[in-house]
């Protein structure tokens, strides 16, 4: 077993190695081709660190582990909004920007109750249910973008001496590369997942919630954290909010696209705890001191998580 988790370790950096030059490629062949940054941002850069997510939840569905695919998504939401955001505020009190607290976090809730009944209506995800799900993530995607330009007042404009030194052909075969990476770890990741869980006699989905999840999320970790430290409560806070969407909509959805995703109903346990942490982060903008996710709060969030761990492991 001891082997399997050296694997899984170097799965994970597979996956953050190979999102790493994905997103450097795509950015670079965007600026060439003189797209906004902050498109670029809220684009390739958000979507890029949803990434590993994206392949282990993919390989997993193809190679029959429905279980771990639907975990790994779920287990990394629960991990990003009560583990990462939660120690990203007690390293420093991060602020609810307007639109976060009036429109995103609502929104949040309600693509999860979508997601939510959509698994529960045939106990799967099918292909016309994962491009519902896309075309979602994309008008949301297009408000994201909208949103973003309406606030931008000073718009970066790259010279045209710069874009001419950006190589179109080296930054294809990043981008390659990048892809190609990202497909090994996923590999790595989720057969030696597997492996591990025969082993210790636990489910696909135990394994998808725990370890899996939380080393797909690894690059959401160091963002909000690297963010929260710096000051960047907009980086902070929209970073776990978007890669939450991302992961339930775009995924999900891709994934249930290339092949149909059984859903097991167990999994509505985590679902409610999921819940029950977008439901804070409704009300925790409108509870003294206001707007302001403080470290009692983060604080409540991080043993909300250990709790929910607890009860997967002795269960």
């Amino acid at each position: 077993m001891f082997i399997q988790i050296i694997l899984i370790i170097v799965g994970f950096i597979l996956l953050i190695k190979g999102a790493d030059i994905l997103v450097e490629g795509s950015s670079q062949i965007a600026k060439k081709l003189h797209i906004s940054e902050i498109i670029i941002g809220l684009t390739i850069v958000s979507i890029g660190t949803s990434m590993p997510e994206l392949f282990v939840s993919i390989t997993s569905a193809m190679e029959g582990y429905s279980d771990m695919s639907v975990g790994n998504i779920i287990g990394s939401n629960i991990c990003n909004l009560l583990l990462i955001l939660g120690l990203s505020s007690i390293i420093r009190p991060v602020t609810f920007k307007k639109q976060t607290k009036l429109l995103e976090n609502p929104m949040s809730i309600i693509f999860s109750i979508i997601f939510l009944v959509i698994c529960n209506i045939n106990d799967d995800i099918n292909r016309t249910e994962g491009i519902f799900l896309i075309i979602l993530f994309v008008l949301f995607l297009i408000y994201t973008i909208a949103i973003a330009l309406r606030s931008q007042r000073n718009k970066t404009i790259l010279k045209l001496e710069e874009t001419k030194k950006i190589s179109f052909i080296k930054n294809v075969m990043l981008i390659i590369l990048g892809i190609t990476i990202l497909k090994l770890g996923g590999d790595f990741v989720v057969y030696n997942a597997k492996m591990v869980a025969i082993t210790l006699k636990v489910s696909e989905k135990v394994i998808g919630l725990t370890i899996v999840a939380i080393g797909t999320s690894l690059p959401e970790l160091v963002t909000s954290i690297t963010a929260a430290i710096k000051g960047d409560s907009d980086i902070a806070i929209g970073n776990i909010v978007g890669s939450n969407i991302f992961n339930m909509l775009l995924i999900i959805g891709v994934a249930a696209l290339i092949t149909p995703i059984k859903y097991n109903v167990t999994y509505n346990l985590q679902m409610v705890v999921l819940f029950i942490g977008m439901i804070l982060m409704l009300i925790y903008p409108f509870i003294k001191p206001k707007n302001q996710l403080t470290r009692w709060k983060g604080l409540i969030f991080v043993l909300l998580y250990i709790a929910y761990m607890i009860e997967l492991i002795i269960k």
